[in-house]
């Protein structure tokens, strides 16, 4: 494949029309990729069932995007140094819709899962390259304002994923969610030919880190399958004690690589910046938040509100119309404001959202759940572009490339961690309110009694005297395993509130200044 035209020969061909050319391009791109990191959460359930998939299996269709798109975020400034923009960009849009198709077909669940790790590494090679190449075609006064484009497409597949997801579930089967980005994918590949530039680098690209790679991706698989199988084989396991161990001897092990590799995956230097080492704890406190609170919303609706999965969609549109507003008005802030004050404002707004979220119950109103959860999509709306400008503005130009993979990766390793030890906080206080109202109720007057009227009402119905006390002991069990899930549930957003309201402090560091702003 030709490598591509140069910058300056696609300015002189399409005149400043160029850098919205390009950066479409690149956001169609990115919708397509990451629209399929959520989308499938609601088909779960139904995949499950027809591949005949265990729990554990199931959920790897999810880690396994996230952690191979985590991994492959680092591969993207190598890529394009070696590659260029174009054949880094068509080629990871080929494999999503190759890796889309056969899982849409497919009936094999070790295929399925492996489709799905190969949409994740082309979804974390296109997100750094979108950031690169709008900052090599803006000025930096204009750089806000794309990024504010730029990262709609990155908030609001989140928001509508799962939307789209249910609707395609309920209407025709869980085979479509993976039909459903392959018309914007394509259109993706024909408009990467006609706009996406070749290499900028001049002279040999550098070597690939593969020692840096095999540690990475061996810290991270480890990391996650550990963090899953605590769950249900227990922490204290020896197969889960070691993953866990191995997962920390591989992370010390890459970072001490990274600061010795002659072409690293992640350049150290970035973190010599202040400014950008605190856009990186928000970003990975952001990811968190975003992923978690995605993955926990769907599974809150259907399981205590008792949604369908459309209507537990639904509830997310207002919130996704809404960011796309916002977006518009955090780009321009983002070249008016110096980076931490719509960054704290956006933080501020999503721990009210999840502190608000940490009152639901079974009678909270449709519409309520909706504007709760919009004021916390607003708060995200108004962090991400100022976050990213924030980091790439502290940064020098030639680590440009290096700081846009790092600021993605933060970004999608909070996410793999906040799904997982989201999950994981809300199954075990679940456990420990479930124990804490049983010894509330057993034994007490009100049991006592309630027990007495069903087994009268089970009378009344004709069940045998055998079976009359055995059902009212399960109905009053499910009663309080329902009630301890809530409030499970409850601790899991008051936990998100937490760690957004600590992200405020590296939020306040992002001080840097717009170019040509003046100095009060």
């Amino acid at each position: 494949m030709n490598e591509g035209p140069s910058i300056e020969a696609l300015f002189a061909r399409y005149g400043g029309a160029f850098r919205w050319l390009v950066t479409l391009t690149a956001l169609t791109g990115t919708v397509s990729c990451i629209l399929s990191s959520t989308i499938v959460n609601v088909a779960l359930p139904d995949i499950m069932g027809a591949l005949g998939m265990g729990h554990e299996e199931g959920q790897l269709l999810s880690t396994g995007f996230l952690a191979a798109n985590t991994g492959f975020m680092l591969m993207n400034a190598w890529s394009v140094e070696r590659f260029g923009f174009r054949i880094t960009y068509v080629a990871s849009i080929s494999v999503f819709v190759a890796a889309s198709i056969v899982a849409a077909l497919g009936s094999d669940p070790g295929l399925m899962v492996l489709c799905r790790v190969a949409q994740g590494a082309a979804a974390g090679l296109l997100q750094p390259l979108s950031m690169q190449i709008i900052f090599l075609v803006f000025p930096p006064e204009r750089r806000g304002t794309a990024m504010g484009m730029f990262s709609f497409g990155v908030v609001m597949a989140p928001a509508i994923g799962p939307t789209l997801g249910g609707v395609l579930v309920d209407t025709f089967s869980w085979h479509a969610v993976f039909f459903l980005c392959l018309p914007t994918s394509i259109l993706g590949l024909v408009m990467g030919m006609l706009f996406m530039p070749g290499r900028v680098a001049k002279g040999a690209a550098r070597g690939f880190d593969w020692l840096g790679a095999a540690l990475l991706a061996l810290a991270i698989g480890l990391l996650l399958a550990g963090l899953t199988d605590g769950q249900h084989h227990g922490w204290n396991s020896d197969h889960v004690v070691i993953e866990l161990v191995g997962a920390a001897v591989a992370a010390i092990g890459f970072v001490a690589w990274q600061a010795r590799a002659p072409a690293p995956l992640m350049n150290l230097a970035v973190f010599r910046h202040g400014g950008f080492v605190a856009a990186a704890l928000v970003a990975f406190i952001y990811g968190a938040a975003i992923f978690g609170s995605t993955f926990l919303l769907p599974l809150l609706v259907q399981i205590v509100q008792g949604y369908t999965p459309t209507r537990a969609g639904l509830v997310l549109m207002p919130a996704g119309l809404a960011v796309a507003l916002i977006f518009l008005i955090a780009g321009r802030l983002a070249d008016i404001l110096p980076p931490w004050q719509p960054v704290c404002a956006g933080l501020l707004c999503f721990a009210l959202s999840c502190w608000l979220l940490g009152d639901v119950g079974t009678d909270t109103p449709f519409w309520t759940l909706a504007i709760w959860i919009l004021i916390g999509r607003v708060g995200l709306g108004l962090t991400l572009p100022n976050m990213n400008v924030g980091a790439m503005r502290a940064l020098p130009p030639h680590l440009l490339g290096q700081g846009a993979g790092s600021i993605n990766f933060f970004r999608m390793l909070g996410g793999a961690f906040g799904t997982n030890l989201l999950s994981v906080l809300m199954e075990r206080r679940g456990q420990f309110h479930a124990e804490a109202l049983w010894s509330r109720v057993e034994g007490s007057p009100v049991a006592l009694e309630t027990r007495r009227l069903l087994e009268g009402l089970y009378t009344q119905g004709g069940i045998p005297e055998v079976i009359r006390r055995d059902a009212a002991y399960e109905f009053m069990t499910r009663i309080i395993e329902a009630q301890a899930g809530l409030l499970g549930f409850r601790d899991a957003f008051l936990a998100v509130a937490v760690i957004c309201l600590v992200a405020v402090l590296p939020g306040l560091t992002l001080r840097q200044r717009p170019p040509g702003a003046r100095t009060r």
